[in-house]
């Protein structure tokens, strides 16, 4: 989860022995209680995935704190966080063993998988977000070999230059990218989201692939979506992007998009049945995952 104020310390972890409130400095509520519900995913015996670290950043952090407000949403939230990162799984590892080796995670925060997944050979996964928060995770993750070829975190500001910082981390724009935009593009401004979007297009060679999660906004002010936006905004985090026509959207920045069918996955419908079943009303459609593709002449 992002944290997009800039922050002055630019350090990465050279300093002696810092105080959990030093380290933490950068790092967002919301990543926080976002690895939370990872490390509790990860020890229950229906596991969707295993996050080992996420223990670890809890354990460094002290404090992880909880989502606002007490709606039902709130209630569904950790089984949509764990629907959520097994489909972004599947669909990383897909694309990857399908030949794309560039993956980039943008607003990357307390993020894992490079450690975790069972990638292919020859991958290059960069990881996206400010410098307080590399700063914080390296000191948790430098113990820890991963899993990728080559596991690079560049230091950048969304809401500013990450095209430069990226490029001179190593990227290369000519080969085909696997993005991930996970927890991320509700948070922004609509300007915003269509600049990093556009920059990443720029960067996307044809074959590129793009996972994204999306508020419905068809679901916004519904009487499950609307308490848990006010809530958000209540605690000073609002979800500000809303996305109405996905394939729309996308397709007029030059992507073929495609939303999943969650009730299609057998693992979303075992999460998510006992919250249908106690709430019949409830939106089925509230959030998108989307995955789209870049297609030769694209750019």
């Amino acid at each position: 989860m992002p944290n997009f104020p800039q922050h002055d310390d630019t350090s990465h972890g050279h300093e002696s022995a810092p105080s959990p409130a030093d380290a933490l400095d950068g790092v967002s509520g919301t990543a926080l209680w976002t690895v939370r519900m990872r490390a509790q995913e990860s020890v229950r015996a229906d596991a969707l995935f295993e996050d080992p670290l996420a223990a670890e950043f809890l354990a460094r952090a002290r404090k992880a704190g909880s989502p606002p407000g007490r709606g039902v949403l709130q209630q569904v939230l950790p089984d949509w966080l764990a629907v959520r990162t097994r489909f972004f799984d599947d669909h990383l590892l897909a694309v990857t063993r399908a030949g794309r080796s560039q993956v980039v995670l943008l607003g990357a925060g307390l993020d894992t998988r490079a450690h975790r997944l069972d990638w292919p050979a020859g991958v290059h996964l960069f990881e996206v977000d400010l410098p307080a928060v590399h700063a914080f995770k390296e000191r948790i993750v430098a113990g820890h070999p991963p899993a990728v070829a080559r596991r690079v975190p560049v230091a950048a500001d969304l809401l500013a230059d990450w095209r430069g910082p990226l490029l001179s981390a190593g990227f290369d724009p000519g080969r085909p990218t696997a993005w991930l935009c996970e927890g991320l593009l509700f948070y922004l401004a609509p300007e915003a989201v269509d600049r990093l979007v556009a920059v990443a297009s720029e960067l996307s060679a044809p074959g590129s692939t793009l996972g994204a999660e999306c508020l419905n906004a068809d679901a916004a002010d519904s009487p499950f979506v609307r308490p848990w936006l006010e809530a958000l905004s209540g605690s000073g985090t609002p979800w500000v992007w809303h996305l109405a026509d996905a394939d729309h959207w996308w397709g007029e920045r030059g992507w073929q998009a495609q939303v999943a069918d969650l009730l299609a996955l057998p693992y979303a419908v075992e999460r998510f049945a006992p919250h249908l079943a106690a709430h019949p009303g409830l939106e089925k459609q509230s959030m998108l995952l989307v995955t789209a593709t870049r297609p030769a002449g694209g750019r």
